[in-house]
């Protein structure tokens, strides 16, 4: 069978790693979570990293025809209509993104967003299979951390997303509208009823304390014998447990709000204005009032 080829981008401002994957046989190749470029405090966007990706595809001669997303991200935002526009590779997801726009439509108020997946190109079931080339994948649907999270599984290799980080740095946050602890727990144990000698591939890395150099890639041996989170003998209830006392404890991603309103539109952002700049949305709440008095609330374009 033949094995992909597998080339990293690590983005060191949002700690993504996105993947480009090639059958060697045919050219052809799939890029998986790409990152758009964003600063938050100038609104400034480009498209650095990946044009990295696609120069490194052009160099080697591989023809990029899938993006496929893990999920719609949280930390950043998704370059995959650059590639599409500049490959016309077609973009795909889980279908239970349908899911995730029904629960941000409301947050956001984007009355036009439409709720049937149609930004995407492909929707993926669990158990979907489709060709990279001459490379078979099959899709595995891991929800937990969002109900949309797909891993993408090609012959002993698996690109998991959030789901899993590192054995010595844990699990995904479960605490995000439409995630869950329990489910998130029920996910990894089936991804790691893989092959021991599956390797992993995940979407971040943060460095675990007492580590010093970054790290994307383990085994299901690994993590079933040394994760800190879901090694072997660990219980459902004690990983729930654990789970949401954890998240408790965590902020909000920096480019949650600007990442999920474009991310659950397949990278796309909402029509320029007349003035030919496009805009987010954040929602403005009001803490309670300690006086009684009414708070508005306040939604900033």
């Amino acid at each position: 069978m033949t094995r992909p080829s597998i080339t990293a981008f690590f983005d060191a401002l949002t700690n993504t790693i996105s993947y480009l994957v090639a059958d060697p046989t045919t050219r052809t190749a799939a890029v998986i979570d790409p990152v758009l470029d964003f600063d938050l405090a100038s609104g400034m966007a480009d498209t650095r990293s990946v044009e990295r990706i696609i120069a490194f595809a052009r160099d080697s001669d591989w023809r990029i025809t899938m993006v496929l997303e893990t999920h719609a991200h949280a930390d950043h935002l998704s370059a995959a209509p650059i590639l599409k526009a500049r490959t016309g590779a077609s973009i795909g997801i889980g279908a239970h993104i349908r899911d995730v726009q029904r629960i941000f439509r409301p947050v956001f108020a984007m009355t036009a967003l439409k709720t049937d997946g149609s930004d995407f190109d492909r929707l993926f079931e669990d158990g979907d299979h489709f060709a990279i080339g001459d490379l078979d994948v099959e899709v595995l649907h891991v929800p937990g951390h969002t109900p949309a999270d797909v891993a993408y599984r090609i012959g002993d290799v698996a690109f998991v997303g959030d789901t899993l980080f590192m054995p010595d740095y844990g699990t995904a946050r479960a605490d995000f509208p439409g995630g869950d602890a329990r489910t998130l727990y029920r996910s990894i144990r089936r991804l790691l009823s893989l092959p021991d000698d599956t390797r992993l591939f995940l979407c971040h890395d943060y460095k675990a304390p007492g580590r010093d150099d970054y790290r994307w890639e383990t085994t299901v041996g690994e993590q079933r014998r040394t994760s800190v989170h879901v090694r072997d003998g660990m219980s459902e209830d004690d990983f729930v447990a654990m789970r949401e006392q954890r998240d408790a404890g965590l902020s909000v991603p920096k480019l949650l709000l600007p990442a999920i309103q474009v991310n659950i539109r397949a990278g796309h952002f909402e029509e320029a204005e007349a003035n030919g700049i496009t805009y987010l949305r954040i929602p403005v709440k009001w803490r309670d009032d300690p006086g009684g008095g009414e708070t508005p609330t306040v939604a900033v374009t």
